[in-house]
């Protein structure tokens, strides 16, 4: 994946994050109104203006390689569908369906959609989540 898409994705977001939720929010997925890109799904579920931390639903066809890239804000994962594989130098960790990871901050991402039907996961960022690639 080129982080275009994430780029173009987090800059629209910019918007989202300036109107501050007062009200509660609930989100179903089956009704849900899907930002669709060239290479992935989207759902802005939160976002905070003044720390510019957010929360957000994606989800990516089987076998979608996301390109390396970090963060400059911590970022937690929740698998909700499928199988997304966290590339390490330690070799490759397999997070399932109800499987959590902590991203630290520029900590180089190397995460795959590896099962055989599509991944859908929460991501959330304590902070900025500017993405910037990496090798």
């Amino acid at each position: 994946m080129r982080l275009t898409p994430i780029l173009m994705l987090l800059g629209s977001l910019t918007t989202a994050a300036a109107q501050e939720t007062s009200k509660s929010t609930v989100i179903n997925l089956d009704s849900s109104q899907w930002k669709h890109d060239k290479e992935s799904d989207s759902i802005l579920l939160h976002a905070d203006p003044k720390t510019g931390a957010m929360e957000l639903l994606v989800r990516f066809p089987a076998g979608h390689v996301i390109a390396p890239h970090f963060h400059e804000s911590n970022e937690r994962l929740i698998v909700a569908e499928g199988q997304v594989t966290l590339k390490q130098d330690s070799g490759d960790t397999p997070i399932d369906a109800g499987g959590y990871a902590f991203l630290p901050a520029k900590v180089v991402q190397r995460l795959s959609c590896t099962s055989k039907t599509r991944c859908t996961f929460y991501l959330i960022w304590d902070g900025n989540p500017q993405s910037h690639p990496a090798k």
